[in-house]
């Protein structure tokens, strides 16, 4: 019989999902009615000198949801908290005196000087100070993208462009710019530059596809995309390499700022009762500062019966000191337990599963990621997702088109998992790639909970179109000369994963429908939602579970009987895929016969030389091919992580002779 602290273990344990959100039930009741006023921290009156009207600095008149650094003020409590009359990243400071007196906020580590603010459109434009004070110097004084917290502000997309730099690009030996790369190339003639200094360019955003076509990035040393305003750069398209983006870059760019427009907001709330919203430098809303510098909870209050309630008296304190204290070790129990049973059942409490968390993983990589697009941006080039060209794992896939006319395909992300672990996948993977076997990833979008990958466009969709689908027609059928080479293009593309790009980089989903094929049937391994990244060549790597797709996960996947996973796990999954492809392309197997009843490689084993011969319908080249094939699958679906191939390895043996090639032991399939 199950004794009772066993039976009550068990029975919690059984309902742990409960114990968070009694944990917030809790917050949501107890912290509010303990403290009485807003946030606790808040004083009862307040300075309204930090809440003046409008306040100049230079030119420009800064006013709320904007507010000067030396407005902040201490919390009540005096712990070196303080808080502000604006929105937190809303903060401006005034610099020097006199005539140089100049507005500067700052984005993301950076500072840029405020040339205006239009409140009835709500937007400011900014100048990065590095081109306002070094503009001269060529190539540009452009060091970084620009970065901030879409809490607060967006991008204006009536008026947004960018402007793409490459600096340092072709300074290797024997390196050589392309052909109609001169109008690209940032001219330095007449103005101050390193001596000797290498290659840089400048492209618009509508230009940008030509550096892609050439992999420019990958010849040079570093580049950054900067935003600018549309229509000035239609004023100096022609002449940005000449020293027009130096203009471009001095007239700035423009941002919104968001407005609270949620009912249930508390800052909408404040707004809405005229008061003004006092915010915490952890972004957290505070209080309502009111007329009169009354502080509201969360809204200014009219005098008389709905008069605010401050707080009064000692009477007052004590009551609310003995509630909180109580709350307080209420809270230290509660919050104990929920950790403690968290833990137990091998749950992370302290796991960031939030928009901050791809934000600061963004701001983090923001060399890597390519250019970023708003949710206005994607429905406009997808039509309003009018075209939809698949559903995958995470997402469905839309046709869309860039303002340049190019084709791509937008992949809308299921929310699967409130952390955006698929999102972070896919953009740190493919951010670090550059290979031909490999799809490019143009752009994204996160906003929200709005999360788009933006690539190029497929025109032959995926393999398993061709090669796997059972009612496909003689137009699908792909002969065995171009499934060879789509098995080696593959192989290369993996191989640079496994061990050509500066991190190493393991896909765990290797199957037919993530490989896509272009307009010449060149395959390119999409879908990184799973991928792991590593830094250690030949390292064994940790996951969470399982991951994959049944039929191709490698056994050591789901199993550590097998072995460590690691990139050989991705061998297995290619050798099944390459299988099933030489399986699937012969349509002279009889589905009543032995082979459609017997696990496929093992028929193959032995019957491999008559069924060569038969596909290959007594061509010899052909044969070669397909045995090559076979003999290749068989070797990576080995059950031993050590007994596969490489990626490298395999390359080598689809591109070398028949002859070398050896069967392994039968016994090792057997699973």
């Amino acid at each position: 019989m199950m004794s009772p602290p066993r039976l009550l273990s068990t029975a919690m344990a059984a309902h742990l999902p409960l114990l968070p959100l009694l944990l917030f039930l809790f917050l949501v009741v107890h912290v509010p009615a303990s403290h009485g006023n807003p946030a606790a921290l808040l004083p009862t009156t307040y300075n309204d000198s930090m809440c003046s009207d409008s306040v100049t600095c230079g030119t420009v008149s800064i006013s709320y949801p904007f507010y000067l650094s030396n407005g902040i003020r201490e919390t009540a409590n005096h712990s070196g908290y303080y808080y502000s009359c604006g929105y937190t990243d809303l903060e401006i400071s005034c610099l020097d005196e006199g005539p140089n007196e100049t507005p500067v906020i700052r984005l993301g580590g950076h500072d840029y000087t405020v040339k205006n603010i239009i409140y009835d459109s709500s937007t400011i434009i900014l100048v990065d100070n590095d081109m306002l004070y070094d503009s001269a110097r060529c190539p540009p004084t452009v060091s970084h993208n620009v970065t901030f917290d879409y809490k607060w502000l967006r991008y204006n997309s009536s008026s947004y462009d960018n402007l793409t730099f490459f600096f340092g690009c072709y300074s290797k030996p024997g390196d050589r710019v392309p052909p109609d790369f001169d109008k690209y190339q940032i001219n330095c003639s007449g103005l101050p530059s390193p001596q000797g200094s290498p290659t840089s360019f400048v492209f618009t955003d509508e230009e940008l596809g030509t550096a892609q076509d050439y992999k420019l990035a990958s010849h040079c040393d570093e580049n950054f995309t900067v935003p600018v305003q549309r229509d000035v750069v239609m004023e100096y398209e022609y002449m940005l390499a000449r020293g027009g983006y130096v203009d471009v870059l001095k007239m700035g760019f423009e941002l919104e700022w968001n407005r609270v427009t949620k009912e249930k907001d508390q800052c909408y709330r404040c707004e809405g009762s005229g008061g003004r919203c006092a915010y915490g430098q952890s972004k957290a809303f505070l209080g309502c500062l009111c007329s009169g510098r009354k502080v509201g909870n969360p809204e200014c209050k009219r005098h008389g019966k709905n008069k605010t309630t401050i707080g009064s008296g000692h009477h007052s304190r004590t009551k609310t000191y003995i509630v909180a204290s109580m709350s307080c070790l209420l809270f230290i129990c509660l919050f104990a337990l929920t950790i403690f049973f968290t833990c137990k059942n091998g749950s992370h409490p302290f796991e960031a599963k939030n928009e901050p968390r791809i934000e600061s993983f963004l701001q983090k990589n923001e060399k890597l990621h390519p250019k970023r697009y708003t949710y206005m941006d994607v429905k406009r080039m997808t039509k309003s997702f009018a075209g939809k060209l698949g559903q995958g794992g995470f997402g469905a896939v839309y046709m869309g088109s860039l303002s340049d006319g190019r084709q791509v395909a937008v992949k809308m992300l299921n929310d699967t998992k409130a952390d955006g672990e698929e999102f972070i996948n896919e953009v740190a993977s493919i951010s670090r790639t550059s290979h031909v076997n490999v799809v490019t990833l143009l752009g994204f979008c996160s906003e929200g909970s709005k999360r788009a990958l933006i690539y190029e466009y497929m025109p032959n969709g995926s393999l398993e179109k061709y090669a796997f689908n059972v009612n496909m027609n003689s137009e699908n059928t792909l002969s065995w000369e171009k499934l060879f080479d789509i098995a080696i293009g593959i192989a290369r593309g993996l191989e640079y994963l496994h061990r050509g790009c500066s991190t190493r980089i393991v896909h765990f989903d290797i199957k037919p429908h993530n490989i896509l094929l272009d307009q010449d049937f060149c395959p390119k391994i999409s879908d990184f939602g799973l991928a792991k990244l590593c830094l250690n060549k030949g390292s064994a790597i940790s996951i969470g579970g399982a991951r994959g797709t049944i039929g191709y996960i490698a056994p050591e996947v789901y199993s550590k009987q097998f072995g460590t996973v690691s990139s050989k796990s991705d061998v297995y999954s290619y050798g099944m895929m390459v299988l099933e492809m030489v399986g699937a392309r012969d349509k002279n197997i009889n589905a009543e016969s032995e082979s459609s009843s017997q696990y496929f490689p093992h028929w193959i084993y032995e019957h491999l030389d008559d069924y060569c011969i038969s596909a290959s319908e007594i061509n010899g080249e052909i044969t070669e091919l397909v045995r090559k094939m076979i003999v290749v699958g068989l070797w990576c679906i080995q059950v031993i992580p050590t007994d596969r191939p490489s990626m490298t390895t395999v390359v080598e043996m689809l591109e070398g002779s028949t002859s070398t090639l050896e069967l392994p032991p039968k016994v090792l399939l057997s699973l």
